[in-house]
């Protein structure tokens, strides 16, 4: 499965926490991105009085020009549309030279969207998923927004305002990527969000802790699997959102893990990981990837054909020896190398058989 947009709730907390602190505040969010471009559709950055406070539109001149044109919209409480061409314009900085099109909406106030962004979390955090659909009227851009949990027997709703095409809402959210219809000068922008997706890890020894660390960097909701309470924990292990002990194999035969999870097997030894392996090769994960030399996966590739505990097919989708080939020798090296390969999956550039 590749996830080309991956959506962040973190500037929606933020924004809630200014919010709370009455400290006044902007959100400046894409909406439009084509072409090649420094920031994706639903990036966001929030912006206070004193400058960027969290979050990216893409840094360089584009983030300079909308944090200025932030600031103007705190001051005078008017929200905007802010256009970018970075085709014909070339200069020393990155972004210039990208030749794409960008449409930023400057939302003045976004503490009056505290029941949606509390309603978005909300959900989120139950695993739920549903879209944050915003309103945008004319060039003055007045702003509205609400958030629609999706059930999962109706899917997203369709009794979105004055948009004649629910059908093409339903494609735009099957893409899970952030969408914009427009009518006249109205616009309404739809951002799909939905859970983090699971990495597994295998191992809670010193290549499974660097390896929740770097999933945390990632975004991934992270679970460590251990049969050893002194190592799988959250004093040793903090970036973790979960813990299971007990037998590793059973654990993850038990673990409930959709098409979208990240399988991630680091054991402490050969018959821990291969009786792990015999727990999830049959599952259709979005990755699953094994340590190990070349002459161990080898010699565990025979065993597992000879005894019938997988298809030739399936072994071809086992990531192993795992991570990218850069070299690697150090724990936090072997880490790095598995998080590359993790991205490189989840952003299509390496496809899962």
């Amino acid at each position: 499965m590749e996830f080309s947009y991956l959506p962040d709730p973190e500037p929606y907390r933020k924004c809630l926490t200014l919010a709370r602190l009455g400290e006044p505040f902007v959100l400046a969010t894409i909406i439009e991105a084509e072409g090649s471009t420094p920031q994706v559709a639903g990036s966001s950055a929030i912006v206070t009085a004193a400058g960027l406070a969290g979050g990216t539109v893409g840094g360089g001149r584009v983030e300079a020009e909308t944090v200025a044109a932030a600031q103007t919209a705190l001051k005078r409480g008017r929200s905007k549309l802010l256009s970018f061409d970075l085709a014909n314009d070339y200069s020393d900085e990155a972004d210039a030279v990208c030749g794409g099109r960008m449409r930023i909406l400057i939302d003045a106030a976004p503490s009056a969207h505290r029941a949606a962004f509390e309603s978005l979390l909300s959900t989120v955090s139950r695993r739920g998923r549903g879209m944050l659909a915003t309103f945008i009227e004319g060039k003055t851009s007045g702003v509205e927004r609400r958030w629609f949990a999706a059930s999962a027997r109706s899917g997203f709703p369709g009794d979105i305002p004055w948009i004649r095409y629910p059908d093409e809402i339903g494609a735009g959210m099957a893409a899970l990527k952030p969408i914009v219809f427009r009518k006249a000068e109205d616009r309404l922008y739809l951002e799909p969000h939905f859970p983090a997706a699971r990495l597994a890890i295998a191992g809670a020894g010193h290549v499974g802790r660097a390896v929740a660390r770097q999933g945390k960097l990632l975004g991934f909701e992270t679970i460590v699997i251990d049969d050893r309470p002194e190592l799988a924990n959250g004093d040793r292990i903090p970036e973790a959102d979960r813990f299971i002990v007990g037998d590793i194999a059973g654990s993850l035969t038990r673990l409930p893990l959709g098409r979208e999870a990240f399988i991630v097997l680091v054991t402490r030894g050969h018959r821990h990981d291969a009786e792990a392996l015999r727990a999830c090769i049959r599952r259709r994960s979005a990755y699953l990837g094994m340590i190990g030399s070349g002459r161990k996966i080898a010699l565990m590739r025979d065993d597992f054909m000879a005894k019938g505990w997988a298809t030739p097919a399936q072994w071809a989708r086992v990531h192993a020896p795992i991570g990218l080939p850069i070299g690697s020798k150090t724990v936090e090296e072997i880490a790095v190398s598995i998080a590359a390969e993790l991205v490189a999956v989840r952003r299509g550039i390496i496809h899962v058989k």
